[in-house]
């Protein structure tokens, strides 16, 4: 039950294969799928629904991030919850979730993954519906990480948020990403977005409002991060669609197979273990260059000391 110091290694067979239900796409293109692209890069492809272009890969991501987690954990108190707050049309209440009380067990009560039990049924009903077509639709999932040390990322290149976009831009089917007051910030005056600070009652620099995501100057502030991932519809659908072959011929192409009609409930704990494989990275970092030498007690603090800050839910009236 303890790490001896030697590299973890982790092996999942890929047993539950099908590998006949590719036959027609080994031949034909699949519309908004990697399949053209992949040929266009390498002029050959692996076709059997286990490639790298496939979720499948991601087994590998959630195995390190549940290492990553309980360094996190174990280290700093950190939490790192996701849940999908987005189905098609359906859209949780942005007031609906508190995100200092939330929990794991609201999150996996129900097979959507979404801790409001009304919305979640919405949601599931959206998905049965295009299931049931042979259609599928999109989604998004939004994640929080509690507790995260100040001073986690670096200025211009390495900045948080920008290290948490390009790791969740390279989850399969992700298309979009924000965090804190994100596009809606647009709408707002500087005087309406701007967090202004405070002094706490443990002497805490604080900010009185979240519109930030916990992230200033690409630097973590002791404030909740919280962002948001937007997956596209499953590419592979149950319905005739028009494409081209490898051969350059036009056909209408029907897929088989077993295909998620959604896959926004699946990504919940990729979008988890890709955030805390970035911030267990930083972590790292942070220790390396800032704690080498003696830290200034005036305005920087241990990683894991008593004063860090608590979770300030986001307020974005």
């Amino acid at each position: 039950g303890m790490t001896t110091g030697t590299p973890i290694h982790v092996l999942v067979p890929n047993t539950d294969q099908r590998g006949g239900d590719y036959t027609e796409m080994a031949k034909a293109y699949r519309p908004s799928h990697a399949d053209l692209t992949y040929d266009l890069k390498y002029g050959v492809r692996s076709v059997q629904g286990g490639g790298r272009s496939s979720a499948r890969e991601t087994i590998g991501r959630v195995a390190a991030g549940a290492v990553a987690k309980k360094i996190l954990k174990l280290k700093c108190g950190v939490e790192i919850l996701a849940f999908v707050s987005k189905v098609h049309q359906v859209v949780l209440p942005e007031d609906a979730v508190d995100y200092e009380a939330l929990t794991l067990d609201q999150i996996e009560s129900n097979i959507c993954r979404c801790p409001d039990p009304e919305y979640a049924q919405k949601m599931i009903d959206a998905i049965d519906k295009v299931r049931i077509n042979g259609n599928s639709i999109g989604g998004v999932v939004t994640c929080i990480a509690r507790n995260v040390p100040r001073g986690l990322g670096s200025p211009v290149f390495d900045k948080l948020e920008a290290l948490l976009a390009k790791a969740m831009l390279s989850l399969p089917a992700s298309k979009g990403f924000e965090i804190g007051s994100g596009f809606a910030g647009t709408d707002l005056t500087g005087s309406e977005h701007n967090d202004e600070f405070y002094m706490d009652e443990a002497g805490n620099v604080r900010t009185r409002t979240n519109r930030s995501g916990g992230v200033q100057g690409g630097i973590s502030n002791g404030e909740t991060i919280y962002f948001k991932v937007a997956f596209k519809p499953t590419a592979t659908i149950g319905k005739k669609q028009n494409t081209v072959t490898r051969d350059h011929e036009d056909i209408e192409l029907l897929t088989r197979g077993r295909h998620d009609p959604c896959v926004v409930p699946r990504a919940v704990p990729m979008v988890e273990t890709m955030a805390a494989l970035v911030l267990m990275d930083q972590l790292m970092a942070h220790v390396a260059q800032c704690e080498m030498f003696p830290l200034n007690l005036a305005l920087q603090e241990p990683i894991g000391s008593t004063n860090s800050t608590p979770a300030l839910a986001p307020d974005l009236a």
